[in-house]
């Protein structure tokens, strides 16, 4: 790989440690983190973005206060909001593999990331029902849902919308300057 396309990861990968910061805490806390990986798959393409994502991820493994609430470590992911942080990964790499077999249409881009965001949902709140019954006492599915992916139906419709909106005026622009 060549150096810019590695920095231009590095560059997401530090603006979704930016949103990350930007929080609402609650049990799973509002942060705009799918936003900048939605953005980073509308502007770099889903390879590359799936590396920001795992870079990210990998920065946080090691310690670096990268994630909500300024933390880091291998503590969040065993937590009960672990399975979205790898659900992140599964996002970019559900629309990178989208836009391989369909292309990059606007389309493309929203239904894959609403696959994306499934997938996520899925992933994590089975991931938060199993450690917090571990940790708390059983929970059921409905009472997860309603915690974990009923509140943010709405904010991430919004996110992917605006994702896609800066990703048709970015794109072009750092296509010009790859050049």
């Amino acid at each position: 790989m060549k150096t810019k396309p590695l920095v231009y990861a590095a560059v997401m990968a530090a603006l979704i440690t930016l949103c990350a910061w930007i929080t609402i805490p609650t049990v799973v806390p509002f942060t705009l983190q799918t936003f900048a990986i939605f953005l980073a798959v509308g502007v770099l393409g889903g390879k590359l973005a799936s590396l920001s994502v795992a870079v990210y991820l990998l920065l946080g493994a090691v310690g670096l206060p990268v994630f909500s609430g300024f933390s880091g470590g291998l503590g969040p992911f065993s937590g009960v909001t672990g399975g979205y942080l790898l659900g992140f990964l599964l996002i970019a790499l559900v629309m990178w593999g989208a836009e391989a077999l369909l292309g990059r249409s606007p389309i493309i881009f929203v239904m894959s990331g609403i696959v994306g965001l499934a997938v996520c949902y899925a992933f994590g709140t089975a991931w938060f029902v199993l450690m917090y019954a571990a940790s708390t006492g059983p929970i059921g599915v409905a009472s997860a849902l309603w915690t974990c992916v009923i509140p943010f139906l709405l904010p991430d419709g919004v996110k992917l919308a605006l994702a896609l909106v800066l990703s048709r005026r970015l794109a072009p622009v750092l296509a010009r300057a790859r050049a």
